[in-house]
């Protein structure tokens, strides 16, 4: 039970040693496709300001069509996808490498998560940041094996 528990210890301190540069490396990600989307939303909005139209109501003008209706969602959505990702952004871009753990929450985008992945390079955590999370996973590694291996064997103790 005890070389189970060291394993799921280990492979706990090896994932989440890898969690301050994968956040770092999607916060990064994040901050493009904030950028680019905050010119999108800026020039709706100026359009729509210099037509004497709010937000909502430029979008309302919108349908009619199919192709319009479509287009007023596309917008609606990537105005949407700008504000999400931008609170996302703002939280975990002023939190430090540790602290983004406690907001890993933040992490939500999927497609930009798994861009992130997709490129992400493991390697040897040379960071306090990167121990400190090692060290968190071994013990949520050796915890959770030993929980679940302790369910598992408490029908077998008692028949003993």
């Amino acid at each position: 039970m005890r070389i189970l528990a060291l394993a799921g210890g280990i492979a706990g301190a090896v994932a989440m040693s890898q969690f301050p540069t994968f956040s770092q490396q999607y916060v990064q990600r994040l901050s493009g496709a904030v950028d680019e989307l905050r010119a999108v939303t800026i020039a709706f909005d100026t359009t729509a300001r210099v037509a004497g139209l709010s937000r909502e109501e430029a979008l309302g003008l919108m349908g009619g069509s199919e192709f319009q209706n479509r287009l007023r969602d596309d917008m609606r959505s990537r105005i949407y996808r700008y504000e999400r990702l931008n609170a996302d952004y703002q939280a975990l871009a002023a939190a430090a490498p540790l602290e983004r753990l406690a907001k890993a929450y933040r992490i939500r985008d999927a497609d930009l998560a798994r861009r992130t992945w997709d490129d992400f390079e493991p390697a040897m955590p040379m960071t306090t940041e990167g121990f400190v999370a090692a060290g968190i996973g071994f013990a949520a590694g050796w915890g959770l094996v030993t929980l679940l291996l302790g369910l598992a064997l408490r029908p077998l103790r008692r028949l003993a």
